[in-house]
């Protein structure tokens, strides 16, 4: 499953540095503006303990992980619809990711530049939001100009889409961002083509200091976007990248160590690849053996024959069945036979619907 988040927000918040504590890697984070130009990808492993359990109960040779692809985004400025800061190319780019991760700066350092010369995260927000929002203005504008004339010389082909975009671009003008807007599934398939970035599901990481870390909520600008969050119905996650980068070497027990010392149980990298997966509407099944457990992503709502494709065509192709349990009753009878035995392994067909923590071995002939 080939997904993207994109990782965006004005210059210098924390973006590359985000980046590079998620995938381990060595980037450009520097104090200028577009020290990003072109975008960086990485892969980024998804912690679940799950596996580790699956593995206590069935020993295997092989844990493999999912990832989650993120691509860093350089910074746009105000007038990035408008081409300002390379702002065509920087949108183009988010165009082409599933979700978005919106990185915020809620410290004050004076040694840290900021575009706008003064920290307001939620006036930071809605500068993005509105580039994003002016760009599908523009792009909905074009598309409705272009398929105008056929749907009035009676095309029925495009009468549809036209009708949608034409009561989108209202809502655009009247500053209501797409995500915010219930579309049918047909509605959402019309506008695949089109990709508009305001209907990209967002989630907004607020990037503190260390030091509050165990007081997040004696961060004046966190207490006003905690509240814009709510008042929006938006999602936001506090972290402190500079914290991520520095414990990102540590072994496993000096990282609890050093958490704990903060009053933490996870790192924010953890907590944010966890928010990633619902933002993305994920959820997972294993496959385990003695050779190999492996956790696979899938869409919410995939049936069993399609997550058999995850793995390889020729399973979907050839599907007869899925034996299908879960983690929680395997823990309960300690073992596949005794799972067996009990009469627990369930026979499910094509349509089955995967619900996250199965774990399934797909039964096919090709």
């Amino acid at each position: 499953m080939s997904i993207k988040t994109g990782i965006v927000g004005l210059p210098n918040v924390g973006k590359s540095t985000l980046f590079n504590a998620l995938t381990d890697s060595k980037i450009e984070a520097e104090n200028y503006p577009f020290c990003t130009i072109e975008p960086n990808h990485g892969m980024v492993k998804v912690n679940d303990s799950r596996l580790k359990k699956i593995d206590e109960l069935i020993p295997t040779q092989k844990i493999s992980p999912c990832f989650l692809e993120f691509v860093d985004i350089a910074g746009l400025v105000k007038g990035a619809s408008e081409g300002e800061g390379l702002g065509n190319q920087f949108l183009s780019n988010i165009r082409n990711v599933d979700a978005i991760l919106h990185v915020v700066r809620c410290f004050d350092d004076e040694n840290i530049t900021h575009v706008e010369n003064s920290i307001s995260p939620i006036r930071d927000i809605e500068i993005i939001n509105t580039e994003l929002l002016l760009k599908d203005i523009e792009s909905f504008s074009k598309r409705i100009s272009k398929i105008e004339k056929t749907v009035k010389s009676g095309n029925k082909e495009h009468k549809e889409e036209f009708e949608l975009l034409t009561f989108l671009l209202d809502k655009l003008n009247q500053g209501i961002l797409i995500k915010n807007i219930e579309l049918k599934d047909e509605q959402i398939k019309i506008l695949k083509s089109i990709s508009p970035l305001t209907a990209k599901p967002t989630l907004y990481v607020a990037n503190i200091q260390e030091g509050d870390l165990d007081n997040e909520n004696s961060n004046p600008y966190i207490v006003k976007l905690k509240k814009w969050a709510v008042d929006n119905n938006e999602n936001i996650l506090t972290l402190c990248t500079k914290f991520e980068m520095e414990i990102i070497d540590l072994d496993l027990e000096e990282k609890k160590e050093f958490l704990n010392s903060y009053g933490l149980n996870q790192t924010g990298l953890d907590r944010l690849t966890t928010s990633t997966f619902t933002l993305l509407g994920l959820e997972t099944f294993f496959t385990a053996g003695e050779k190999e457990i492996k956790s696979w992503p899938i869409k919410k709502g995939t049936e069993a024959a399609n997550a058999a494709g995850e793995i390889h065509s020729d399973i979907q192709r050839g599907f007869i069945k899925a034996e299908v349990y879960t983690l929680n009753e395997l823990i309960k009878y300690g073992s596949e036979e005794s799972l067996k035995n009990n009469g627990k392994i369930r026979q499910e067909g094509k349509s089955y619907i995967v619900k996250d923590g199965d774990i399934i071995f797909f039964k096919f002939n090709v």
